[in-house]
């Protein structure tokens, strides 16, 4: 199959592009639908035809890591100067500045939304000139956000982060959300002035714990610890003909995830210590200390460690990552692979070598990345397990009895 098309938008003020602009009740430029007079304001302009080659990374290497901004790095073709800001023939004269709104589309779907942070020009005297557009997700804006002193309102970890959302100092917009309503209860904890709203979010969802990433098309996503989706329907890897094909993939067996006693200090409470004592016997104690969560009680702490304890007081076999070549996949599994985002659920079969019986594994998925070249589009999951999950009713796989554990 064909590398799927890829769309780069950049949002321009037309403001100062200089019109011609629509014009109310003019008998010439108020006419709708005329296509010679455009809206004033920010519009995003279709660059695909300079763009040379595109890489995007987002979400994180590991389940415990916090999620951080994600990144696209876009290298034009500038050899008319077309993405030079000194240039006054430009089309896009005073326009290439750094937090022009930018996205990037691949088939159809969602790949990256973000802000120009830097342009990077680069110029050769053989005549061939680039220019690059390094970008991040909305984290970055929430990171230069600070919060006013208040006093919370006890309330579920979903509502408390559409609070901070909705306090004027961030205003998110509300159709950029998909926000659970979470498991734990939080405190009416006190917020100081000039609290980072980003670094106060990511205590939030600490004290779930959840995933809380910018997603692919620039919404604000929190998901609670409960098992993302039901497992029947989901996407499958398999290298045995029964899923779709994939061209790498890597496993991890150790210890980088292996706590056997874990420590949860609550905020303005107590200390909640849970063990296993098995766990500590066969590998020595591997401590994890979380402290300052918002928890409500110290019975909620004391469930939380409980529940961290149960998820982690073994080594952890799991896919690492996995990537798939595009231009190798049908079109529909194309559309398939392109439509999953973080959080979603995998099924992984593999055999490694062909040696033995397949092992046969579901995945949430927490990072995606992206390299796309004119002929070749590489994409790249990373996982966390589910070997562990919790208990989920009707679902075919994670509603078993004495295999999936009862959530806490």
């Amino acid at each position: 199959m064909a590398v799927p098309s890829t769309v780069v938008e950049i949002g321009f003020d037309v403001s100062g592009l200089g019109g011609p602009f629509f014009l109310l009740d003019d008998p010439v430029a108020g006419v709708l639908d005329n296509t010679d007079y455009l809206l004033a304001g920010t519009l995003f302009y279709d660059v695909s035809e300079f763009v040379r080659q595109v890489s995007v990374r987002r979400g994180k290497s590991r389940q415990l890591d916090k999620f951080t901004a994600g990144i696209a790095s876009i290298e034009f073709n500038n050899n008319d100067r077309t993405f030079d800001p000194e240039y006054a023939g430009s089309p896009y004269f005073g326009q290439i500045i750094p937090k022009r709104t930018i996205k990037v589309s691949t088939g159809g779907s969602a790949v990256f939304y973000g802000v120009v942070d830097d342009w990077n020009l680069s110029y050769n005297l053989s005549g061939l000139s680039t220019a690059g557009a390094d970008c991040t997700d909305g984290f970055t804006l929430l990171a230069q956000r600070a919060l006013s002193a208040h006093t919370a309102t006890s309330e579920l970890t979903g509502a408390r982060i559409n609070s901070v959302l909705d306090r004027s100092e961030v205003n998110w917009p509300a159709d950029l959300r998909s926000i659970d309503t979470g498991s734990e209860l939080l405190q009416a904890d006190e917020v100081d002035d000039g609290t980072n709203a980003l670094e106060y979010l990511q205590l939030v969802n600490n004290s779930e714990p959840g995933h809380m990433f910018i997603g692919k098309d620039g919404s604000f996503n929190f998901k609670d610890r409960t098992v993302a989706a039901i497992s029947d329907g989901q996407v499958v890897f398999a290298d045995d003909g029964s899923g779709i094909n994939f061209s790498d993939i890597n496993v991890v067996y150790g210890s980088e995830l292996l706590y056997n006693y874990v420590q949860i200090e609550r905020l303005n409470g107590g200390t909640a210590i849970a063990q296993d004592a098995d766990s500590i016997s066969t590998y020595g104690q591997q401590a994890l200390i979380q402290s300052g969560l918002l928890l409500n009680t110290d019975t909620d702490a004391e469930a939380l460690a409980d529940y961290l304890v149960s998820q982690y007081s073994e080594p952890e076999y799991r896919f690492e990552t996995l990537a798939v070549q595009l231009e190798a996949l049908t079109s529909a599994e194309q559309i398939k692979v392109l439509g999953l985002e973080i959080n979603d659920v995998c099924q992984i079969k593999f055999t490694p070598n062909g040696v033995g019986t397949p092992i046969n594994k579901y995945a949430v998925i927490i990072k995606i990345e992206h390299d796309m070249q004119p002929l070749q589009h590489r994409v790249v999951f990373g996982f966390e397990t589910l070997d562990y999950a919790s208990l989920v009713l009707d679902d075919l796989e994670f509603g078993i009895l004495n295999v999936n554990q009862l959530g806490l």
